[in-house]
C-alpha cells in the first residue's frame, strides 16, 4: 500500500513504550491465548468482558523506551491508514447526508486502559463503543502471521484497522445497539448468529474503505487482507486450537464467509449492499 505523505491525524494516540500507569487484563499464558482466540477482531460491546478478565492476571509496568525505528515507521503506516478512513467514511456519510464522527486509535505495547475496562496484548486488536476508540497492539500482528498462519504483509494491518473502523460505523448508526438489544432473551447460538452477522458487516465495511482507497494500493495488497481474514475465521481458529470445529459456537464467521463479505465491499463500494442480517434488523 502507498502510504508516505499523508497528513498527522488528530486522533492517533501512540503509547508504546510507556508505562501502562495500572492493572490490566490478561497477562499471558493459556488465559490470554484462550482469550486471543475467541477474542479476534472484537466488534460491538466487550466492556463486560475485559471487567471479567481485570482481575484475574493484573500486570503493571513502569518501564519506558525509545521506540526502534522499525517502530516508528510501522506507527507511520498506521497512521496513514486511519486518516484514510477519516477521509474515505467522512466522505461516504456526507454523500448519504450524515456526519461522521471519527473514532480514535491508540497504540500501545503490553497492556492498556480502555473505557472498556483493562486489556493486553493478548486482547488482539478491538474496538471500545464506551470511548469510541480502537485499541492495537502491533506485536499482534507476528502473532497472526507465525502462530494462525496469516500471509502477513502491511495490507493485513490496513485490513484490521478498517475492519475495527467498520465496528465504529456500526455503533454511530445504531446497528452494535439494534443487535445487542435483539440478542437478549435469544438462546446462545442464536445470539452467536447475530453476532456473526456484525462481524461480517464490518468485514464488508473494510471491503468498501479498500475499493475506495484504490488509488493507494499495490500488487498483493488484497491477497494480504484475505490471507488475514482466512486467518481469523471462527472455523480456522478452532481447528487451531481445539482440533474441531463447532458452527454454534460461531461469533465472528467462517474463513471463507469473511473474505466474502471484505470482497462484496471491495467489488462494490456500495455501504446499501452490506446487509450480512437478512433484514432482522428492519
Amino acid at each position: 500500500m502507498k502510504w508516505k505523505g499523508r497528513r498527522k491525524s488528530a486522533n492517533l494516540e501512540d503509547r508504546r513504550g510507556t508505562s501502562t500507569g495500572g492493572k490490566v487484563a490478561v497477562g499471558g499464558g493459556i488465559i490470554g491465548l484462550i482469550f486471543l482466540a475467541i477474542q479476534l477482531f472484537s466488534g460491538g460491546d466487550i466492556t463486560e468482558t475485559l471487567q471479567q478478565l481485570e482481575n484475574q492476571a493484573p500486570i503493571t509496568s513502569s518501564e519506558s523506551r525509545e521506540l526502534t525505528s522499525e517502530e516508528v515507521e510501522l506507527g507511520e503506516f498506521t497512521n496513514a491508514v486511519l486518516v484514510d478512513t477519516e477521509d474515505i467514511w467522512n466522505e461516504i456519510f456526507s454523500e448519504n447526508n450524515m456526519n461522521y464522527q471519527e473514532p480514535g486509535l491508540v497504540l500501545f505495547t503490553d497492556g492498556v486502559q480502555t473505557g472498556c475496562g483493562g486489556a493486553s496484548s493478548a486482547s488482539g486488536p478491538f474496538y471500545c463503543p464506551a470511548d469510541q476508540k480502537v485499541y492495537m497492539d502491533l506485536s499482534f500482528f507476528e502473532e497472526l502471521r507465525t502462530r494462525f498462519g496469516a500471509q502477513g504483509g502491511d495490507f493485513a494491518i490496513a485490513y484490521v484497522i478498517a475492519h475495527e473502523v467498520g465496528h465504529h460505523v456500526q455503533t454511530i448508526l445504531g446497528t452494535s445497539g439494534r443487535v445487542r438489544q435483539l440478542q437478549q432473551g435469544l438462546s446462545q447460538s442464536e445470539a452467536n448468529e447475530l453476532s456473526v452477522a456484525l462481524e461480517l458487516q464490518a468485514d464488508f465495511y473494510a471491503g468498501v474503505w479498500a475499493y475506495h482507497n484504490k488509488e493507494y494500493l499495490e500488487q498483493g495488497d488484497i491477497q494480504e487482507a484475505m490471507s488475514a481474514a482466512s486467518a481469523v475465521g471462527d472455523d480456522a481458529i478452532q481447528k487451531r486450537t481445539q482440533g474441531r470445529v463447532v458452527p454454534d459456537a460461531f461469533t465472528h464467521g467462517t474463513s471463507k464467509q469473511r473474505m466474502d463479505w471484505f470482497m462484496r465491499g471491495y467489488n462494490s463500494g456500495d455501504i446499501r449492499q452490506g446487509d450480512t442480517f437478512n433484514g432482522r434488523l428492519n
